[in-house]
């Protein structure tokens, strides 16, 4: 046979018998030498199965594809023709038609037809020509042509088809036919006509996008179709766009029925099957099917696919529309182009094709330059560095590149295209040349376009090239023949000896003819231009040349052992070396200071040079794509230390923590690298000069010198090159050995356990610190030692180097011999170098550690404890920019010190880790009974590499602790630290808490002896508990949701204990009495007196009633303090002590408190001095009360029930309260509600002083529809003028939950009217919080701009507003004669808030010092609010979470201060330190949930109790009012209300601000509400001596940190700073000081004295009050006007006169402005500016009254004062008239030189505004 020459193989008849097809005939009978006969093929003949049709079917043609076991394809070139089929000629063959009768079988309607194939077996794939071969012996046949069929048949097997390489031959079978055949020029490219194009057409580019990544990415690809011809060329079309990679998995274009099982394999496929089918292929679930026929591509749930990396899919899918469809590019233009046509199908096919060669070469680009060659002779052994690969394209992350390079089809690719030496064809040619072009062009689709059309004409011509030549000429068939009709003969059995000597003859030509040599034009294949390393988001580090001067020079003050310096630029260098171009820097650097492979250092050198290593390793990934790991591997083994004795350690003993080491691809990846410059060096010996040729030229000339050198030379280069892979073998066994053997071998650690192991699960990694421990991971992972801890280190070790070399000696064709040598030779290596390493190992134990800072001691409070003592910690900076330097400033955190665990806080202190900043302090601290979260995390701290496990710590005073253990701590003692941290944070029992426990450790059994002074009190507590326990049963009868806890069970031991506590603390000591406890002791014995507390001061100031008139009271007082509580037997919540309406008995109450929930009914908490109207608090009602109470009772006729009964005496019990309200009594037409009118807003309230009021706003529509009215737009979230505009105005408002009035109808007639309004629920609060903690206190940095700070905020939803609009609702309510009843949730939480809020706005009473204490101790302690479950402080309320109900009322308070800044004697501290200690439980106060709780534990009475220990205060108020007198931080400068103030603050959003409460810290001292801290701090910092300093004089100045320093105390406000100077000056002077508010009202009043005299001598002017007014410079000043009627007399407030004014009119309704003049007390004696007896006229026919006037210029008020010297005198000269907006008023001073003076100082008090 000649060479190049392919033969036919013949055809097969098949014909029909049981449903399954039989081989007629074959030719040649016996197989070819080249190719064997393939079994089955009778089922790719008739796909869908043989059967018998009534009808005859016309012919078909389809080619069948099957792969051999050698992969070698085999086309089945199949032509079907259908035959008569009579019951007679079947042979006896049974078939369906098998009943009919004898005597029909001649009839014609008997016939049925059978299918007969003529198929054509080839290794060549020429369609067309198969086509018409077939056809033609058909035709023969049919036609009855004069020509043999064995002639035919033999022509076709011995024709000779020309080789690839662009030759035509004309063939002929010799029936008068003729075929020209071309074969492509070059036959690496497919040949694909035009099914590229056909497939496209039929999916649309999207789809065939999907399939071409799914085939490329291994998915499992099936075609349905009802053409097979079109399943064969969907399947070659999809073939022909993967080019150059080519597909090695199952490929079978056209499946038959029978084998529909193949279909479940495992593997990847390409299959196409008969749409007949497709019911059978539902259910495969990770199949992803393609139907031709109907266009659609289903991908199922569980495939993802990876698609191509953008920008690359987009540009593709542009082209490929601009190539499939021209006219959408121009569908918009008015004046299209007249042809925009696509080109014909088959060039169109081409122009697909070459935008994926233009994709491949996108993506491949560069290649070549990440080959390792590792063998060159006898064959060359070439290898792919991924890794290299991506990473200089920066696609590391991009998984469709990453599956693409990790498949079959890539590793074809490398091993078929990278040898150097051989032929090249277009893609090469575009890969090594037209990169740049590609490059430029990329972002401009036209000019890609062009280039492409270029690619396809190459294409077409290597398919067509001799496009002229169509000389086919094939007879067909005639017409009436096409469907043998007419000739009902059976295709003839042919003569197998006429074909046999067809083909004899032609095999004896084939051998005397000369051969044919195809010359192979091999070539050295070109590389193409070097991969540029492009960061792909074009990401240049900021100063990068900055960046790797400093690690230059870092370096460099190293290796000159200036060590100091380098101390200083370290942090800096190991910020840089977080980018890619400072860790190749350090590389290069390092390698400038190895000599010989050695670098000997000392110590501080070496660790130096250590944790920079470390750093640069530690942001290496597994795969090591920069090479970063590749380029530290030699300097590990170079760099080293001296340890005496003759011993050496080496850096790698101390950078073994890092992946990359156990990844084994990298150390693949490296050897191969080695040995391909070793292999390189073996032949540039040889060659000389030539230094710059790279090993792939270089393996290229070997190549092609190859076959001229002699066998000796030829054996000779294969040894050396064998030898070098094994030297490098041995070599990399060393260095493996180096790197994965831990200094302490005796340790075996995993990794795991830090988090890391996770962070690669399938990449073949597995970490081990310092890799030893090694993998869970099973041998046939990529990577990593199997059940590491069943063995000790060397054999994981041993194991691991040995499944290394075994692959990379295979791959490199090493011999057995050497490959056994190695085997033996690695376990002694490993054993030798463990030994090594003891010997560093028991050196490195005699070093001095490395100087870690000295663990600084906190301060403790007095009573506070160490529970564990300092752990070594490094606290790192969490999402809180300020302390990290990033927003200027040193950076403080990350800090390494220790964490103290006390039984009171959590304490870190420590220093920076900055040595630039290294001698401050840092501290950062929290309660722990304030700690909401605590979660595990690994944190890697940036000085030391080392992945540490660490703790996120946070806390509700609004603090993070993110803390990692230093590597010192084992992790037992962790756990331990956790442990001891839930028992503190959750005692069993409020007893365990703090507050509790302080002062009293090992006292307790010495107290227990004491004798009981005041056994009454004793009894009495018990008693009360025994009662209330009694009554236990009778009153929770319904499961309430919150049941108080008992605790009966409790052991004899501590009951006893409990008694004791009690009886310790009633011993009163007289003089520490203060307002919570002026009962005498000898009152104490009635039980009115023992519950009286806060609450009955309060009742008796409000004249709600009093005790001593309770028992005789009068009748016509409307309410009475009702005791029917007093055992807390009506309501456990509930203080003991009531106010209820006069009328109604104690036994009603006990019917009505069944309705509310848990028994809370409604009760009077204050009253309105000026209205009589009264505030009322209860819980919501249960859901049954709620209908009775709402709907008129209709009641049954059996009679009135229960219930009903019930809700008439609710109805009767709100009907009292209305009935004591004196405005229902006078019925003078005062219950028509004249109007809540602006002149009345106007003249009695006040607003916040906030500037510009041009917003929008109104009352929020929930707050009550019939209260609510139209809405006025008024400024910043004030009520409108026209808020009430109903005509009656209700007696009592019920404000209710919204959810809960559902169904209730208002009654006409009924005097109350219900507010539904929405409240926020606990949960939502509770959620709330949490959201408002990670705004304010985030746990890390992020860039996302849906969580700045704002957005944040802005979501937490924090809902002040809605409390505080429900609360000045409720004000102006009660302001204009209304009662209100306030009937939420439970009755404790917001309830509570809005009680208290609306007392506060109400009564300047309760915003001064004991006012504030008294509202805290009445609403929230007496009135139950849960502040023990709501805080979570105890093991039982766990689960119930955080919930800070108090915090948000705090909050609020502090809003309302910061709009009314002169109505609080408290300042914003006083308020932040309450927040504070209300959840740190050092005081006992805000403990345990009701009075009856506080008096089961005989806590409520004891506070003034005498005290074991002095310094420890059990009562917050105690603490503050003892602080209160040393220091003003409480006290508010500012302070100076105006007599009856109600406030009424803006509520709108956008007028509250952040606390900063939630924001601040300090982390020079941490929190500052532990004042005894500041002092022995302040002690501490006194006694350390001061350093001698000689750097020269020390500045003045001190710079200022906001997180760091605590502002107040360095920068103080002016007042403070005065009143400190003079404590210091007395002190210098030895005299005693006096406290400061004695010095502050000393001052006022000389300032009085002083303006008094100043204003008789000049006009007045402001300077004299400087001091005063020095914090209100921002208040803006505003013309209104304020008439005040007081008690002391009646000021008028002075302004512009309206008419004169610049300004636009004040409105009516506006509020007032005056307060902001009011800037302090205004007790009688101040601020006089100017004063005297001024005569004023009375109302009409009044007479003239002398009268003593004061002009106060600060207030802008002209007051009257009543003097002693108000005597009538006779002489009356000047008259003049002061005119306001309001009325004229008629002065006469007694001459007229004092008329003058009046004038000119009102004149001048009016100009200075």
């Amino acid at each position: 046979m000649k060479t190049g020459s392919r033969r036919e193989q013949p055809p097969y008849l098949l014909s029909k018998g049981e449903g399954l097809g039989r081989i007629l005939q074959r030719f040649p009978e016996k197989d070819w030498e080249d190719s064997p006969f393939p079994q089955g093929i009778e089922l790719f003949c008739q796909p869908s199965g043989w059967q018998l049709v009534p009808e005859r079917q016309p012919a078909s043609f389809f080619v069948a594809v099957l792969t051999d076991i050698n992969s070698e394809r085999h086309y089945c070139a199949c032509f079907t023709f259908w035959e008569a089929s009579f019951e007679e000629r079947l042979d006896g063959a049974t078939s369906e038609a098998d009943e009919v009768d004898e005597g029909l079988a001649v009839v014609q309607s008997a016939q049925v037809f059978a299918p007969k194939s003529l198929v054509l077996v080839s290794r060549l794939d020429y369609t067309e020509v198969f086509r018409n071969c077939l056809g033609l012996i058909y035709t023969v046949h049919v036609d009855g042509l004069p020509v043999p069929l064995e002639t035919v048949i033999g022509n076709l097997l011995t024709c000779i088809i020309p080789i690839a390489g662009g030759s035509q031959r004309t063939i002929t079978l010799g029936a008068g036919d003729r075929q020209v055949i071309q074969t492509p020029i070059d036959d690496a490219l497919p040949v694909s006509g035009s099914t590229v194009a056909q497939l496209f057409r039929q999916l649309g580019i999207v789809n065939v996008l999907y399939l071409f990544c799914a085939a490329l990415t291994e998915h499992k690809i099936l075609f349905l179709s009802s053409s097979y011809q079109r399943l064969t060329d969907a399947c070659r079309g999809l073939l022909a766009i993967m080019f150059p990679l080519k597909y090695s998995f199952t490929y079978v274009p056209i499946l038959p029925g029978k084998l529909l099982e193949v279909l479940s394999t495992p593997t990847p496929f390409i299959i196409g099957v008969n749409s007949f089918f497709r019911s059978e292929t539902q259910e495969l679930l990770d199949v992803i099917i393609a139907d031709l026929d109907g266009g659609t591509v289903t991908i199922p749930e569980c495939v993802h696919i990876s698609l191509l990396p953008e920008p690359l899919l987009q540009q593709t899918q542009t082209v490929l529309s601009m190539v499939l469809d021209p006219e959408l590019e121009v569908a918009d233009h008015a004046f299209p182009p007249l042809s925009t046509q696509p080109s014909a199908l088959k060039i169109q096919d081409k122009e697909i094709r070459g935008v994926f060669l233009w994709l491949f070469a996108r993506l491949f680009q560069g290649y070549r330059w990440c080959l390792h060659i590792i063998r060159i002779h006898p064959e060359p052994v070439i290898r792919f560095h991924k890794a290299a690969f991506l990473g200089q394209r920066s696609l590391t992350e991009d998984d469709f590149l990453m599956k693409v390079l990790d498949g079959m089809a890539f590793a074809g690719f490398v091993s078929e295209r990278g040898p150097p030496y051989r032929a090249t064809d277009l893609f090469d040619d575009l890969v090594a040349n037209h990169v740049e072009r590609i490059r430029q062009e990329e972002a401009c689709p036209h000019k890609v376009l062009n280039h492409v059309k270029e690619l396809a004409e190459l294409l077409f011509k290597n398919e067509n090239p001799y496009p002229a030549v169509a000389m086919h000429k094939v007879q067909r068939p005639s017409e009436n023949n096409q469907s043998g009709v007419n000739n009902p003969t059976p295709f003839p059995v042919l003569d197998d000896v006429a074909v046999q000597l067809f083909i004899d003859h032609a095999a004896a030509k084939l051998k005397t003819a000369p051969p044919v040599v195809k010359a192979e034009l091999k070539g050295m294949v070109p590389s193409g231009p070097p991969l540029d390393t492009v960061d792909r988001n074009g990401i240049v580090m900021a100063n990068s040349a900055r960046r790797l001067e400093v690690v230059r020079n870092c370096i460099t003050y190293i290796f000159e052992n200036k060590m100091l310096e380098a101390k200083k630029l370290m942090p800096a260098v190991l910020r840089a070396l977080k980018g890619r171009a400072a860790r190749i820097c350090l590389t290069q650097e390092l390698n400038q200071h190895v000599l010989q492979n050695r670098a000997v250092l000392d110590d501080q050198q070496f660790d130096y040079i250590v944790r920079m290593m470390n750093c640069t390793l530690q942001d290496c990934s597994h795969i090591d794509e920069h090479g970063i790991a590749a380029a530290l591997l030699p300097l590990v083994t170079a760099f080293c230390r001296k340890m005496g004795a003759g011993i050496t350690q080496f850096a790698y003993s101390c950078v073994q923590e890092h992946m990359v080491w156990t990844t084994m691809q990298f150390w693949e990846a490296m050897f191969y690298s080695d040995v391909q410059s070793h292999i390189r060096a073996l032949y540039l010996e040889t060659e000389e000069g030539e230094q710059e040729i790279s090993a792939l030229e270089l393996a290229s000339e070997q190549s092609r010198l190859w076959p001229t050198l002699s066998k000796e030379l030829q054996t000779e280069r294969v040894q050396k090159e064998e030898s070098t892979v094994f030297s490098q073998a041995i070599h990399y066994a060393n260095r493996m050995s180096y790197l994965l053997l831990p200094l302490d071998t005796s340790k075996n650690r995993l990794l795991r356990s830090s988090g890391l192991g996770d962070v690669e699960s399938v990449s073949n990694s597995y970490v081990t610190n310092s890799i030893a421990g090694s993998m869970a991971e099973s041998y046939d992972t990529e990577s990593g030692f199997e059940d590491a801890e069943s063995s000790d280190v060397a054999n994981s070790v041993v194991r691991f180097i040995n499944r290394f070399v075994d692959k990379v000696c295979n791959e490199s064709g090493v011999t057995n011999e050497h490959l056994k040598a190695l085997h033996t030779m690695i376990p002694d290596i490993v054993q030798m170098h463990i030994e090594t390493l003891d010997a560093v190992h028991r050196e490195s134990k005699r070093l001095p550690p490395i100087q870690k800072p000295k663990l600084l001691r906190p301060t403790l409070l007095p009573g506070e404890e160490l529970v564990m003592d300092g752990m070594r910690v490094h606290l790192i900076p969490d999402g809180r920019e300020e302390a990290t330097g990033l927003m200027g400033g040193p950076p403080l955190l990350p800090a390494e010190g220790a964490i103290f665990l006390t039984n009171y806080r959590l304490i870190f202190k420590g220093t920076p880790n900055d040595p630039l900043v290294g001698e401050q302090v840092v501290t950062r601290s929290f309660p722990i009974a304030s700690l909401t979260k605590e979660k595990r995390i690994s944190v890697t701290i940036p000085m030391d590499q080392f992945v540490q496990e660490g703790l996120q710590l946070r806390s509700c005073t609004f603090q993070l602790m993110k803390i990692a253990f230093d590597e010192e701590v084992a992790s037992d003692l962790a756990e331990v630290f956790r442990k001891h941290m839930h028992k503190l944070r959750y005692p069993q029992h409020v007893q365990g808490t703090f507050a509790f426990t302080v002062g009293q450790c090992g006292k307790m059994v010495v107290e227990h002896k004491t004798k009981d002074k005041n056994q009454s009190l004793r009894t009495l507590s018990k008693n009360l508990v025994k009662s209330a326990k009694r009554t236990i049963g009778r009153q929770y009868v319904t499961k309430k949701k919150y049941s108080p806890p008992t605790w009966e069970n409790r052991s004899s031991f501590q009951s006893e204990l409990d008694e004791d506590e009690i009886s310790v603390s009633e011993e009163v000591d007289q003089s520490s009495l203060t307002l919570s406890s002026t009962m005498r002791s000898s009152d104490r014995q009635t039980m009115s007196n023992v519950v009286e507390r806060a609450c009955c001061r309060d009742y008796q100031r409000l004249g709600l009633g009093t005790l001593s008139n309770s028992l005789t009271r009068s009748k016509n007082e409307p309410f009475r303090i009702s005791t029917v509580n007093r055992m807390y037997t009506v309501c456990r919540s509930y203080p003991g002590l009531l106010i209820v309406p006069q009328s109604i008995p104690d036994t009603t109450i006990q019917r009505i408190c069944r309705c509310y929930r848990q028994n809370r009914f409604p009760v009077v908490c204050w009253r309105n001095s000026r209205t009589k109207a009264v505030l009322l608090r209860s819980a919501g009602l249960h859901a049954k009360g709620v209908v009775g109470f709402f709907k008129s009772p209709n009641a049954p006729a059996s009679g009135p029930s229960q219930a009903d009964s019930t809700s008439l005496e609710q109805e009767k019990y709100l009907q009292a309260i209305i009935s004591s309200m004196p405005s229902y009594s006078d019925s003078s037409g005062r219950n028509t509600l004249s109007g809540f009118t602006s002149t009345h807003m106007s003249t009695s309230g006040k607003w916040g002083s906030i500037r510009g009021s041009g917003r929008l706003s109104a009352y929020n529509p929930d707050v009550g529809t019939r209260l609510a009215g139209k809405e006025s737009p008024q400024s910043n979230g004030g009520p409108g003028e026209a808020l009430f505009l109903r005509q009656q105005k209700a007696y009592l408002y019920i404000i209710g939950d919204k959810a809960q009035l559902k169904g209730g109808k208002q009654d006409s007639f009924q005097q109350w009217e219900v507010v539904p309004i929405e409240v926020c629920d606990v949960r939502q609060v509770k959620n709330s919080f949490k959201k408002l903690m990670k705004a304010c206190v985030p746990s890390s940095s992020t860039t996302d701009p849906n969580m700045s700070f704002l957005r944040c905020l802005e979501e937490s939803e924090w809902m002040l507003h809605r409390v505080l609009q429900v609360s000045v609702l409720v004000v102006e309510l009660l302001d204009t004669g209304s009662s209100v009843m306030v009937s939420l949730e439970d009755g404790w939480d917001v309830t509570t808030q809005v009680v208290s809020l609306v007392q506060l706005l109400s009564d300047p009473y309760y915003r001064t010092f004991d006012g504030f204490r008294l509202l805290v101790e009445k609403e929230w302690l007496s009135f139950g609010h849960r502040f023990s479950h709501r805080g979570a402080q105890t093991l039982g309320s766990q689960n119930s979470g955080f919930t800070p109900v108090f915090l948000q009322f705090l909050d609020c308070v502090h809003q309302i201060h910061l709009q009314f800044p002169m109505e609080f004697e408290f300042s914003q501290y006083y308020l932040k330190f309450l927040a504070y200690h209300y959840v740190s439980n050092r005081f006992r106060t805000f403990l345990l949930d009701s009075d009856y709780e506080r008096i089961e534990l005989g806590v409520l009475y004891e506070e003034k109790g005498e005290r074991r220990s002095p310094q420890v205060c059990k009562s917050v108020w105690d603490y503050i009012d003892r602080l209160n007198k040393k220091t003003p931080v409480f006290y508010n400068y500012m302070f100076s209300p105006e007599d009856d103030e109600v406030l009424r603050p803006y509520t709108f959003n956008s007028n509250l601000k952040v606390w900063d409460f939630y924001m601040e810290e300090t982390l020079s001292e941490g929190p500052s509400y532990d004042w005894e801290l500041r002092g022995r701090q302040e002690r501490v910092a006194e006694e350390t001596p001061e350093r001698p300093d000689s750097s020269g004089p020390k500045s003045q100045r001190h710079i200022v940190w906001p997180c760091y320093d605590s502002l107040s105390k360095v920068v103080p406000d002016a007042i403070t700073k005065l009143l400190q100077d003079l404590q210091s000056l007395e002190a210098e002077l030895g005299q005693t000081s006096e406290k400061w508010k004695d010095t502050w009202d000393k001052i006022k009043n000389a300032q009085r004295t002083e303006t008094k005299l100043e204003s008789k001598v000049r006009p007045p002017s402001f300077s004299s009050s400087l001091l005063m007014s020095s914090n209100l410079s921002h208040q803006r000043r505003s013309q209104g006007v304020y008439l005040q009627e007081s008690g002391v007399g009646s000021s008028i407030n002075l302004a512009l006169d309206c008419e004169a004014s610049a300004t636009s009119t004040p409105a009516a309704g506006r509020p007032s402005t005056s307060t902001l003049y009011s800037q302090f007390q205004s007790t009688e004696s101040e601020n006089r500016s100017f004063e005297g007896i001024l005569f004023k006229r009375g109302a009409l026919l009044k007479p003239w009254k002398p009268r003593w006037f004061v002009l106060d210029k600060t207030k802008h008020q002209v007051r009257r004062r009543r003097a002693e010297n108000e005597r009538p005198t006779n002489k009356m000269q000047s008259f003049f008239d002061l005119k306001t907006t309001k009325r004229v008023y008629n002065f006469c001073a007694q001459d007229s030189m004092n008329a003058q003076l009046w004038m000119d100082s009102v004149q001048s008090c009016l100009s200075d505004a």
